[in-house]
């Protein structure tokens, strides 16, 4: 592993957008994660918590609210006033409709998934019925004083409850008429006429309603005579959030201090039927406000706005040891930001709403394994490309060669040519692209820049022929039988033969380009793809699932290569199918065959399939830098896997050459030193 020279970058000013919202399907096992700049982002937690799908954000998009429906529908709502529907197959927008009450502040489906509540920013509770391809508005329920700012379904159905400020309502379903209104306690605030904000509810099938407020209290109701049943005061600040487990036994709520609270109900006595609820566990995985909680049959999910999505395992409800026994932290996307020009050096980050472009620095110094080179020329930042429009950027890509730079949003597409003269840089941009490339999912140059690749969100491969300074449409492979699979991922050959494209769900399609035709597919497999590439030579396709399986699969030959087949029979070490986070880019050495580099975040591994596998007994990883020259002899003989954890958060590894790597880190200090400060809590003895 000491035969590389590393450029260490770290100006990758990357800082996530806040989490805003989070919404747990039971049918499907998926999280549904909005933010703060109104990205959605779909997470399938039975294949290892991996981000499958993704819609960008938009700048008039401030989700407040979010949640999923029958048939596995998901809706947004926002401070613009619209309801939004996702097309999960597509991965865009279905449909968005103006609610005419104001801002959303809140928004639950019923219990059966067939209606829809909003709340708004003018006190009304819209009421609309969910049917196939769209909603429809059905009634108003009747308008309060002021927001409504949580709302929650009882589960039968018949009555919701609805928080608003200084009071909570519970509407009759059936008249639209509200009930009861229950006034909330001040009596914990030092201010007394500051008001109390009900951040949410839950109402339980016994005709209990919880509310998490700003006072600090979470707060038991009788819904039938409108009385305050039972009161807990847990913070100094707001509790945000709050969700309830489907059997209604456990809750969780999430505070300002960036604590979540567990509340279980358990019996007063071991002999009693009587129960009660019970504060029993706290935790303290975030360092700013918890803005909204899940709750799923074995794990409590939070996130905020210190940017990580928290899944703490319940370990009581996990039966076997595997991936949902470990606590997860989730921070960064698993896709690429970042694309290189191994001839000029270069280096592209994308981010929400523009790009930079960096010349990366050299030296003349020389050292040995383990030294820290000075820079005879430092880093350039050479282009920031802004965007125009309010829509984030989807994907990006720059050309080998340094002189193409293309990216994509919801509803253009834009191709630069970029030409050097001297230190200085130009830029002239395409013109009449074709509108058939917007919305690109994912972006990619041939090895010689000749060709450039598009995957639609609409299944399509368009093929684009690169001139100077214009282009030509070559060939659009269409989707397989007509289906809708959005194409997230791709691979092209260094020879230019072979275009890789894996979609969300189905197996990955090989093309010949020359022939402009399918080729063949490989066989589908339980885990969604989370990487690919092409080998040099022999056309051998690598492929890495989200359940850190890595198989190679011969195009030439159409089917799985001796080496993927061994390791399939003998299996992969233990601690290697442990990793939680997936592996997001593979590259090949050009003049190493064997090997296979592939990372991700917390990892870099040099697979050398010339050497044997090992197995759970081998030592996968060695922590201790090694003793001397037979030691590191040793190590590099001893199995095929080797593993280096020196670069991490690592967002971006690749070789420049043969003996030059680039390794693109984000320390999550540096993420935290660009937050708000969190709220400062009194330490004793300070």
């Amino acid at each position: 592993m000491g035969e590389f020279n590393v450029h260490r970058v770290r100006f990758f000013n990357y800082v996530p957008s806040g989490i805003r919202c989070v919404a747990y399907n039971n049918q499907s096992n998926r999280l549904a994660v909005s933010r703060t700049d109104g990205t959605v982002e779909i997470y399938n937690l039975s294949a290892n918590y991996f981000q499958e799908k993704f819609f960008p954000g938009h700048e008039s998009r401030a989700t407040e609210a979010l949640c999923w429906a029958k048939g596995q529908r998901l809706f947004s709502a926002g401070l613009n006033g619209e309801i939004i529907e996702y097309d999960l197959q597509a991965l865009n927008i279905k449909y968005a409709m103006d609610a005419f009450g104001g801002p959303i502040w809140s928004m639950a489906a019923s219990p059966s998934g067939s209606q829809l509540l909003v709340g708004c920013e003018d006190g009304s509770v819209k009421l609309f019925q969910i049917i196939p391809d769209k909603i429809q508005f059905e009634r108003n329920f009747d308008r309060q004083k002021s927001r409504i700012l949580s709302l929650s379904w009882h589960p039968s159905g018949t009555h919701i409850a609805a928080g608003s400020i200084d009071y909570i309502s519970v509407f009759d379903v059936k008249s639209g008429s509200a009930i009861h209104k229950m006034l909330v306690d001040r009596q914990y605030m030092n201010i007394s006429k500051r008001k109390c904000i009900i951040w949410g509810v839950a109402f339980l099938s016994d005709g209990t309603v919880i509310s998490v407020d700003s006072a600090g209290k979470v707060q038991f109701w009788d819904s039938a005579t409108g009385t305050l049943v039972k009161n807990h005061l847990i913070a100094n600040a707001d509790v945000q959030s709050i969700a309830v487990s489907d059997q209604e036994d456990s809750f969780v709520v999430g505070t300002a201090e960036g604590t979540v609270f567990h509340f279980q109900l358990v019996s007063v006595t071991s002999s009693s039927s009587e129960k009660q609820w019970v504060r029993t566990k706290p935790f303290q995985h975030h360092t700013h406000d918890v803005r909204t909680v899940a709750h799923s049959p074995t794990a409590l999910i939070s996130g905020g706005t210190d940017t990580h999505l928290v899944i703490r395992p319940l370990m009581e409800k996990v039966e076997v040891k595997n991936y949902d026994a470990a606590l997860r932290k989730i921070t960064f996307p698993h896709r690429r930001l970042i694309s290189c020009s191994k001839k000029r050096q270069l280096l592209l980050f994308q981010f929400s709403h523009h790009l930079d472009l960096w010349r990366l620095g050299s030296t003349i110094a020389t050292g040995k394994h383990g030294d820290t080179l000075p820079l005879s020329k430092d880093a350039d930042h050479l282009l920031h490309l802004k965007t125009k429009g309010p829509e984030n950027i989807i994907c990006s890509c720059i050309s080998p060669c340094g002189s193409w730079i293309a990216y994509s949003t919801a509803s253009r597409f834009f191709l630069y040519r970029l030409n050097y003269e001297h230190d200085s840089i130009s830029l002239q941009r395409v013109s009449k692209m074709p509108a058939f490339l917007r919305s690109a999912l994912q972006i990619l140059f041939s090895e010689d820049s000749t060709k450039l690749f598009v995957a639609s969100n609409q299944g399509s491969l368009h093929i684009i022929r690169l001139l100077e300074g214009n282009f030509k449409h070559l060939h659009t492979f269409q989707p397989q039988s007509g289906t809708v699979e959005s194409m997230c991922l791709l691979a092209v050959s260094p020879d230019g033969n072979w275009l890789a494209a894996s979609g969300t769900s189905a197996g990955v399609h090989v093309y010949n380009i020359k022939r402009l035709k399918l080729h063949c597919t490989v066989p589908a497999y339980n885990f969604p793809v989370t990487a690919l590439a092409i080998a040099p030579n022999t056309n051998n396709l690598v492929i890495a699932h989200s359940d850190q399986q890595i198989f190679e699969y011969s195009i030439p030959d159409k089917q799985y290569t001796e080496w993927s087949r061994t390791i399939q029979k003998q299996g992969f070490h233990h601690l290697w199918l442990q990793r939680d986070t997936p592996i997001t880019h593979i590259s090949f050495h050009p003049k190493r065959p064997m090997h296979i580099l592939v990372h991700d975040a917390y990892m870099f591994c040099i697979i050398d399939k010339s050497l044997p596998l090992p197995n759970d007994k081998t030592l996968l990883y060695n922590p201790l830098p090694p003793m001397n020259e037979s030691d590191v002899i040793r190590r590099r003989t001893a199995h095929a896997f080797k593993i280096s954890k020196i670069y991490k958060p690592l967002l971006f590894m690749d070789l420049l050459d043969e003996r030059t790597l680039v390794a693109v880190e984000r320390p999550l200090d540096d993420i935290i030193a660009q937050l708000p400060p969190p709220i400062k809590k009194k330490k004793f003895g300070t």
